[in-house]
């Protein structure tokens, strides 16, 4: 087989794949521990003036990183070190954990989509060069869908729509009001909480489906 043949092949090949793909309607699966997103503000606050985050590694959606960088986080009843920052910083600070971490440090967050932070429980965080003290900004994260349009076009969904997904395997589930988030700046995924996972069996790169009422 000769240089032209072989990328001739390549080309079929490429072409199967993504004809493959389109026609599939799973959903790949990310799991959540418990992180924070920090402002620039508090950044600085508790890592020194002009800081900036490193690079641990990239997440599924294009631009955010697990940052090398982890802080503590206190609560009236309890303490997680080594709590994961994800990068970029942010306009405000968010700490998102599960239910089941929220009893350990004696709060209780509601269930909220990220960014509505208003009447939430604050938390301490403490860094290498300082402390914050947050009067809110902690959530357990609402169970979600980052799409992007072309996959929302095609099944007939919307942004800000609820659906229902269907989990198979030994632990089948039917999770209800999962939210749709389109934007073209997004990679097709669904993100749920370690306790969600642990619940229905799940683990990062399983995949789920949409069940339309």
């Amino acid at each position: 087989m000769n240089l032209n043949d072989k990328a001739l092949v390549e080309k079929i090949v490429r072409k199967v794949i993504e004809k493959i793909n389109d026609r599939d309607d799973h959903i790949p699966v990310g799991v959540s521990n418990r992180h924070i997103h920090l402002s620039k503000v508090d950044l600085e606050s508790l890592f020194g003036p002009n800081y900036k985050l490193t690079k641990l590694k990239d997440l599924r959606q294009p631009g955010q990183y697990a940052a090398k960088e982890t802080v503590k986080v206190i609560g009236p009843k309890g303490v997680f070190d080594k709590v994961r920052i994800l990068g970029p910083t942010r306009d405000l600070t968010q700490l998102e954990i599960a239910l089941s971490d929220g009893y350990k440090l004696g709060i209780n967050p509601p269930v909220r989509e990220s960014g509505k932070i208003e009447d939430t429980p604050g938390i301490i965080i403490e860094g290498p060069r300082g402390r914050v003290e947050k009067g809110k900004g902690t959530i357990a994260a609402l169970r979600h869908i980052h799409m992007p349009p072309k996959f929302a076009e095609k099944h007939g969904l919307k942004d800000r729509e609820m659906v229902n997904v269907l989990i198979d395997g030994i632990r089948k589930a039917l999770l209800y009001n999962v939210l749709v988030r389109v934007s073209d700046k997004y990679v097709l995924e669904m993100h749920v909480d370690i306790d969600e996972a642990n619940a229905c069996g799940l683990k990062n790169g399983d995949k789920v489906k949409i069940i339309k009422d």
